[in-house]
């Protein structure tokens, strides 16, 4: 998809599916608002600055999992800041489905890096510049690669420094082999393996993500990271 014709049928791909999901999963989508407004009220949405491509800054949108007012901070596993139906979105991944409004937007892919806040990008802006050229995704390798970030994060107490200096710098070696090797078909793929994860089927996911890019993830991965995900079986070859 490195051709422009290719980035036209990756963006009618996105269309096509994001606005189809949307229609078909309204009916979860508002029971997924019902749940956070009897959780927790008003309001239901939460918006927060993120960098798109080409270095735009655009509102990312996803279902509030946390109480009103609880700041900007990394949340790990187990967090009281995070609500009882937030929990269940968040593990489910449910409370990222308002970003099919983002894709049909053209703000973001189905597919493609993670979007970070500005601070984050500001502080690796080289490592960025590549990765930048390609839309934003929901689900993306390191999506399923490290989905259990929040217990990572809570071996080490919530620190910043573990998230900056351990797993985004494996994130962005994802999201650059991501952009090496995409393909429709890769896309069709993680989607359909972030699927999977939705409904609990983890082990089907991680069959789907393929040996060769759990070697690769574990050579990425620093002993911290790799033990963690490999330990708990989180990640395994098949």
């Amino acid at each position: 998809m490195r051709s422009h014709g290719g980035e036209r049928t990756k963006r009618l791909f996105d269309v096509l599916l994001s606005g189809s999901l949307l229609l078909v999963l309204s009916p979860l989508i508002l029971a997924c608002a019902l749940v956070v407004w009897f959780a927790d009220g008003r309001p239901v949405y939460f918006l927060q600055e993120r960098v798109g491509r080409h270095g735009r800054p655009f509102r990312i949108v996803k279902f509030r999992t946390m109480r009103a007012g609880s700041g900007e901070h990394i949340t790990v596993a187990g967090d009281q800041r995070v609500t009882r139906g937030g929990r269940f979105l968040r593990r489910s991944k449910l409370d990222e489905l308002p970003q099919l409004w983002n894709v049909l937007r053209g703000e973001m892919s189905l597919v493609g890096p993670r979007p970070e806040v500005p601070r984050y990008v500001a502080a690796r802006e080289r490592l960025y510049r590549t990765i930048l050229k390609l839309r934003p995704g929901v689900t993306d390798w390191a999506s399923l690669i490290f989905r259990d970030e929040e217990e990572l994060l809570q071996e080490h107490r919530g620190d910043p420094g573990f998230y900056e200096r351990v797993l985004l710098p494996r994130k962005l070696s994802l999201a650059r082999l991501y952009r090496r090797e995409r393909s429709l078909m890769l896309d069709a793929w993680l989607v359909a393996a972030t699927m999977c994860v939705a409904v609990g089927l983890d082990a089907v996911a991680l069959r789907m993500v393929g040996k060769r890019l759990v070697q690769r993830a574990r050579v990425l991965a620093t002993r911290h990271s790799a033990a963690g995900l490999v330990g708990r079986g989180r990640i395994r070859a098949q």
